[in-house]
């Protein structure tokens, strides 16, 4: 099968876009008679723009952002699917050195002490500023429940703002944040330039949390049933790739690309499986990827109930699980890992 248009892909500067920047650069998609597009965007709300007026047909995206998207949360409402998830764990807290340096003064404390000892410092110190890379992200969800398990209190002690992740580091060394939650490898970026480190690590704060998942357009998904599903098949094939530690050399090569990443691979493959574990590499989680693929309503029902929580959201019970029936896909999924699978 050769599909006459390109497949426009979005995904921002981050490891656990390595299933797409994979598939790409080994040739998966075109194995599946794809022509596929990569498309570099420098935050979640150019992604999501881009998604909603049709400038892409699918992308990396945050699935708080894709239930927003549906609801209307933000000006530019889109119906979009999520057939296939792409990655669990990646993302950090990465504090200051003035925050954290107190933190980490006798080594890394456990994920509940380090948020005890925050907490201490913020009671004697003028309001902190705490990034997240965008209001409906898994991130501001981990960071603000992991604040409020410390006795934080996120709405009404800090201040938030928005910040793409490959600019937290410039914002956090401009005094602009005193902190962020980010995707890897942004926390280990931070710590190489000396101007933060990584706190707390969101595979502590949620062990086993979905991270990014494969969004598209629910129109495109209709017209185009074949090329949809070859694209499942090839990212399928390539987050298998990227689950295999043997394979993070060259997959952190092609991630260290000037068009994708644009970083040393020693820090991109500290994010990923079989990562060297010391060093700088302490300030960056680690993506997991291949056994993470399938997207389940658990999952949608989980980012629901935490949207909840801190923000209000326009739909009831009954409502929500339709809204997760319709925009999470095992069925999609199934049929490409059913010809995928030995």
């Amino acid at each position: 099968m050769t599909v006459s248009r390109p497949v426009r892909i979005g995904l921002l500067r981050l490891t656990d876009s390595a299933p797409v920047i994979h598939a790409q650069a080994t040739g998966l998609f075109a194995v599946e008679g794809l022509d596929v597009t990569l498309s570099v965007e420098p935050s979640w709300a150019n992604l999501a723009d881009k998604l909603s007026y049709g400038l892409l047909d699918a992308a990396v995206m945050l699935p708080p952002l894709v239930l927003a998207m549906a609801l209307g949360l933000r000006p530019a409402a889109a119906r979009l699917i999520i057939p296939m998830s792409l990655s669990q764990h990646g993302d950090a807290v990465t504090l200051s050195k003035e925050l954290a340096g107190p933190i980490l003064e006798n080594g890394r404390p456990t994920v509940a002490e380090a948020g005890r000892r925050l907490a201490t410092l913020l009671r004697g110190r003028p309001r902190a500023t705490l990034a997240v890379v965008h209001a409906w992200s898994t991130h501001a969800l981990l960071f603000k429940s992991w604040l409020h398990t410390a006795g934080i209190d996120p709405q009404a002690d800090v201040d938030w703002a928005i910040v793409p992740p490959a600019d937290s580091v410039a914002a956090i060394e401009s005094g602009r944040i005193d902190g962020f939650c980010a995707g890897a490898p942004w926390g280990a970026v931070a710590a190489a330039a000396g101007v933060g480190r990584t706190v707390a690590l969101s595979s502590d704060i949620m062990p086993g949390h979905p991270e990014k998942c494969l969004a598209v357009r629910e129109a495109w998904a209709e017209e185009q049933p074949d090329t949809l599903q070859a694209l499942l098949r090839a990212l399928l094939r390539a987050a298998a790739d990227c689950a295999d530690p043997a394979n993070t050399p060259a997959i952190a090569a092609s991630l260290a690309q000037p068009a994708f990443l644009n970083l040393a691979p020693e820090i991109i493959a500290a994010s990923l499986p079989g990562g060297a574990r010391d060093g700088l590499s302490q300030d960056t989680d680690v993506c997991v990827f291949g056994n993470a693929t399938r997207p389940t309503l658990d999952q949608a029902r989980w980012f629901l109930d935490q949207m909840a929580r801190w923000r209000d959201l326009p739909v009831d019970g009954t409502e929500a699980e339709a809204l997760a029936a319709r925009i999470y896909r095992p069925d999609l999924y199934e049929m490409a890992a059913d010809i995928v699978r030995p």
